[in-house]
């Protein structure tokens, strides 16, 4: 648990850059939940961190817009009795959201043609149905 965060490949964030704070949960424990703060809070400054290239902030900026604080990142957690495990669940998160949101882009896609034999065979199955259709008609008479 202590020590640096490794993101992604080469990324990592120092301890330095992490703010945890501890509270009182509401989650199970019983009457040790009135006494023991077992909630985690996991910080970390996305705008201000060294730990992330200037590509990475910003694209980590730019996805985790919705999420973000004066550009300061916060996840929490309080469903286990440990606070022990609240920090690795924190810690779990906090590795999820930056490595989904330094991620590359995916490749754009390449737009492709129907092919003749495709197009062909759905032109004759919509050639069938109105056949099928035209059949069921009542006579004109």
């Amino acid at each position: 648990m202590p020590g640096p965060l490794r993101v992604r490949g080469s990324v990592l964030i120092p301890e330095s850059d992490l703010r945890w704070q501890f509270s009182r949960s509401s989650g199970p424990g019983g009457q040790g939940v009135n006494t023991t703060d077992s909630r985690v809070q996991l910080s970390f400054d996305v705008a201000g961190s060294s730990a992330l290239s200037p590509l990475l902030r910003t694209r980590a900026l730019d996805r985790l817009a919705g999420r973000l604080v004066d550009g300061v990142l916060t996840v929490s957690a309080s469903e286990q009795r440990s606070q022990w495990q609240n920090r690795q669940a924190a810690e779990d998160r906090l590795v999820a959201l930056l490595a989904d949101a330094t991620a590359p882009p995916p490749r754009p896609r390449v737009p492709t043609r129907p092919s003749r034999r495709s197009v062909d065979r759905r032109i004759e199955s919509k050639r069938r149905r109105g056949q099928t259709k035209r059949l069921r008609r009542p006579d004109p008479d």
